[in-house]
């Protein structure tokens, strides 16, 4: 009986011992944070970070659960022999430290040692998981340099900007892609969710929330699918300002992009011209004075098809529009409009550009 016991004894611990192995941080060959770093202890940790980052090259440096304070910005190398990849556990918390005062981003992807080479083993790395909390202050995630970087299934919070693609390595071409990303900005009037300077990116199944304005696209060539943008109503009241989608470059296309509560959905700057398919603008409150699904600065030149706009009754404010322009003309489209309520509507602009 005793022998039994020992064995059921044996099995448990096995059985024990086999499911931390399968729980436990990525020790095939990561290089986990916290063997050099205590998490939870509230102190500034970026010195020693930085300092994991440029002593492993060409490694995968993983922050198991956990909070990590930063003052500073971390900042990752773009060339390709020094570059790292960071993944952190889903509830491992990268914190910006009181009284961030940096005007950089908390994490700076490719942020020095300038590279622009894609043939090189190195090349490509990328942020994955866990949670960025800038702490009401601090811009959240930048790739400053180097090319083909992927931000992936990351949580950005209370920031002032959640992601920035900045002017790209290759002639203003970044070739980032971002996915399955969360942010949650601060809420102030110059809150921005994503905003984009570099040229050729791809922007999927991501969820914005607390900005001012959900994305800015400053170049041309990117590609959003799934992108939903939610407007809280900022500190200071409904801005009339405030925008889901502001394009001022034009030459993007968007897919299944959701503008939710923005004064205007899609602004198009003067002379600008995208394509939009499978897109949606919806107001689930009456605030404001009024409600515009597409704002085009000059002539409209966009095209536009299979949308939806989510202007009804529920909703109607002093003015409702589907089409505002600044000047007249433009060989812009809409085909397949389908709108909830004609009646609530004050202006009849975009029927010039019905197909």
């Amino acid at each position: 009986m005793k022998l039994r016991n020992i064995i059921i004894t044996l099995q448990a611990a096995m059985l024990t011992l086999s499911a931390f192995a399968l729980n436990a941080p990525k020790d095939n060959g990561y290089v986990i944070v916290t063997k050099y770093i205590k998490a939870n202890s509230g102190k500034d940790v970026s010195d020693a970070i930085q300092k994991i980052i440029d002593d492993n090259p060409n490694r995968t440096i993983y922050f198991p659960d956990g909070e990590y304070i930063i003052s500073k910005p971390i900042v990752t190398p773009a060339e390709p022999t020094k570059s790292v990849a960071l993944e952190l556990s889903n509830y491992a918390i990268i914190r910006a430290a009181e009284g961030w005062s940096h005007n950089d981003a908390m994490i700076r992807l490719g942020g020095k040692d300038a590279a622009n080479n894609i043939g090189v083993a190195g090349s490509n790395y990328y942020l994955d998981g866990g949670i960025i909390d800038g702490r009401g202050t601090a811009k959240g995630v930048s790739i400053d340099g180097g090319r083909e970087t992927v931000i992936r299934n990351t949580s950005i919070k209370n920031v002032e900007v959640g992601i920035h693609v900045k002017h790209g390595a290759n002639s203003g071409s970044s070739d980032c892609d971002i996915s399955g990303v969360n942010i949650v900005g601060n809420n102030s009037s110059t809150s921005i969710g994503l905003l984009v300077e570099g040229y050729d990116n791809t922007f999927t199944n991501m969820r914005i929330a607390a900005v001012n304005t959900g994305v800015v696209l400053r170049s041309q060539a990117n590609m959003l699918r799934n992108i939903h943008p939610l407007y809280y109503g900022g500190k200071g009241g409904y801005d009339q300002n405030s925008c889901g989608f502001r394009d001022e470059a034009g030459c993007n296309w968007y897919d299944f992009c959701y503008s939710d509560e923005f004064a205007t959905a899609f602004y198009i700057a003067k002379d600008a011209s995208s394509k939009y398919n499978n897109c949606f603008a919806y107001w689930y409150s009456k605030r404001g004075t009024k409600h515009t699904v597409f704002k085009a600065e000059g002539k409209f030149k966009s095209f536009v098809s299979n949308s939806r706009t989510g202007l009804r009754t529920s909703n109607a404010v002093k003015e409702n529009k589907i089409l505002e322009v600044g000047e007249d003309g433009g060989d812009g489209r809409f085909v397949n409009l389908y709108i909830d309520n004609k009646e609530i509507l004050t202006d009849n602009t975009y029927e010039k550009y019905l197909k």
